[in-house]
């Protein structure tokens, strides 16, 4: 289920009463102009402040009221000239990020209290976005949607707990971050939990669910390609207890999201964490319709921030992606996955049957001898948004990428590594670019084109952003 954006609303106005008085009814006007829009769209949860603020008492009082309501984020509406330090109380005082709101009306100057307004909260250093123009036109109306989603994925990552489950991997220092930085910058704390825990945890699974999960893959899974020695029944039920420890440590530590290192502790000793990461990552399991919970392979803890960022923008699942090759005879770039990746994507839609159709498991490579299987799917077709957080001399960025996904036959998937998940897209600009200037070997996509919302995200975190080839 969705989770609506909980927007607050509060109306400002001109702060002598008797002028108050007179034009309290245009204010209220704008207000509940804002609010039945909002209300009508049936994908925001609106919040009005109890009363219009015409005092420095009444920005105060209304500012914490909103608070306390704990909304995503406040839009500040102007319907006539309202005095600007009560905006910058409302500010100080109540829960951002803030959108200024106003009028284009003649009649009467609410676009002067939102300028006002805006030069007040930029001269104390407060971000905040502007909407100006009638809400009913879909321009403007855009404006707001692109606000609250926004809002809700900033303000809902800030607290959030990141389950770090084994160490770096493969040496790799773009997938390293500092508990420190994530904290100040993104309010997202991380726990670090060793891997020991998934095999602990994984011995005590009950036998029962080990064989409902089982005969469940085996009845919806295309194709299971057991090989009598690294890929067995018995290998794949390790790799269901591994998923199910998983789950319950996702569960008993309250992780929003998580990042397994696997390799090679795992991979060569174990099993591959691709089941897990598989499903984790999928809106279903065998215990039927579920929270698609991020789960990074590599213990790449960016990717894991990036997918956290696009799912609370867009209440989707996430691809997790290896960039790979670049085929000219189809003008793609070929991203190749050794771990896993959602089984949504093998159609892009809610439905398990007709995704895992679409799916195989493969005995996995013979440099990973904890041996069960890779999960292999081809990703569906469609506009897409390609990102990455990454950091330069410590200071982060995401690079955003427009792209469109396409189908290439099944046996393209035998010029990389068939037993990996695959992903085709084409680009808005020449490969060289991307090769060139991308600073990660992993990135991360949903579907659609997501890039201007991913512009406003990085202005309420503050950070850097990068639209590749622009």
């Amino acid at each position: 289920m969705k989770k609506r954006p909980v927007i607050g609303i509060v109306g400002l106005s001109d702060g002598e009463p008797e002028v108050h008085a007179q034009l309290k009814g245009i204010v209220q006007e704008q207000v509940d102009a804002i609010a039945r829009a909002l209300r009508e769209s049936g994908e925001i949860e609106v919040i009005e402040a109890e009363e219009l603020v015409c005092s420095v008492r009444t920005a105060r009082e209304q500012a914490e009221y909103l608070r306390k309501m704990d909304v995503d984020g406040t839009v500040l509406a102007y319907g006539v000239f309202a005095f600007p330090n009560f905006s910058a109380i409302v500010a100080r005082n109540g829960k951002g990020p803030f959108l200024l709101a106003a009028n284009l009306n003649p009649d009467w100057p609410g676009m002067v209290a939102m300028l006002a307004a805006g030069g007040a909260l930029n001269h104390l250093g407060i971000r905040h976005f502007r909407a100006s123009g009638d809400i009913t036109q879909p321009e403007v109306f855009e404006r707001y949607m692109r606000f609250a989603r926004c809002a809700r994925a900033v303000t809902r990552l800030n607290g959030q707990k990141y389950g770090l489950i084994g160490g770096r991997s493969l040496g790799m220092y773009s997938a390293t971050v500092s508990m420190q930085d994530w904290q100040k910058k993104f309010g997202v704390d991380v726990d670090h939990m060793d891997q020991s825990e998934l095999v602990r945890l994984a011995g005590v699974v009950p036998e029962e669910k080990v064989e409902k999960a089982l005969s469940w893959l085996e009845e919806y899974v295309g194709e299971i390609r057991y090989n009598g020695s690294s890929f067995t029944r018995d290998r794949l039920r390790t790799q269901i207890r591994h998923y199910e420890a998983l789950k319950k440590i996702i569960k008993d530590n309250a992780y929003d999201f998580v990042g397994i290192k696997c390799h090679y502790e795992m991979s060569r000793h174990h099993c591959t964490e691709c089941i897990s990461a598989a499903f984790c990552n999928d809106p279903y399991d065998w215990d039927g319709a579920k929270e698609p919970v991020v789960c990074a392979c590599e213990a790449d803890s960016d990717a894991a921030l990036t997918m956290q960022i696009l799912k609370l923008l867009t209440d989707e699942p996430v691809i997790f992606m290896d960039v790979r090759h670049y085929d000219d005879e189809h003008g793609v770039m070929v991203f190749c996955n050794c771990g896993s990746q959602s089984t949504y994507y093998a159609t892009g839609r809610d439905d398990y049957k007709e995704n895992l159709r679409r799916t195989k498991l493969y005995p996995a490579l013979d440099i990973y001898a904890g041996g069960g299987c890779h999960v292999n799917l081809m990703t569906a077709p469609g506009r897409a948004t390609i990102a990455r957080l990454n950091r330069k001399e410590g200071k982060y960025r995401l690079t955003v990428i427009p792209a469109e996904f396409v189908t290439l036959p099944v046996e393209k998937m035998k010029e990389t590594t068939e037993e990996w998940s695959h992903v085709y897209a084409r680009l808005p600009f020449d490969h060289q670019i991307f090769l060139d200037e991308f600073d990660a070997n992993h990135c991360h996509a949903v579907y659609g084109d997501k890039t201007e919302d991913l512009k406003m995200v990085c202005r309420m975190l503050d950070i850097e952003v990068e639209v590749l080839g622009e």
